[in-house]
């Protein structure tokens, strides 16, 4: 089953999963904050819309917490942001 998510989302995803593999654990928001270097609403945004699209899961509450519902053949290559 191959999922739908767009390029952003798909760094996001990779992100996520590059994060926990190297740190094992969860990114918190404020680590996808500085990478992308965007604001914390925009982080936020993001992870609300990944969860909604059942692409993540996460413990409400609980931080660094979420897990990825991603095959990894299916995620992207993670990117450099631009201006790093």
């Amino acid at each position: 089953m191959q999922l739908n998510f767009t390029p952003k989302q798909g760094q996001y995803l990779a992100f996520i999963h590059y994060y926990t593999l190297i740190n094992r654990q969860a990114p918190a928001e404020s680590d996808m904050q500085k990478f992308f270097g965007v604001s914390p609403p925009s982080v936020h945004q993001m992870i609300v819309t990944l969860e909604r699209e059942g692409l993540i899961s996460r413990i409400p509450g609980q931080g660094r917490s979420i897990v990825l519902n991603v095959p990894r053949a299916q995620l992207p290559d993670l990117k450099p942001v631009d201006g790093k």
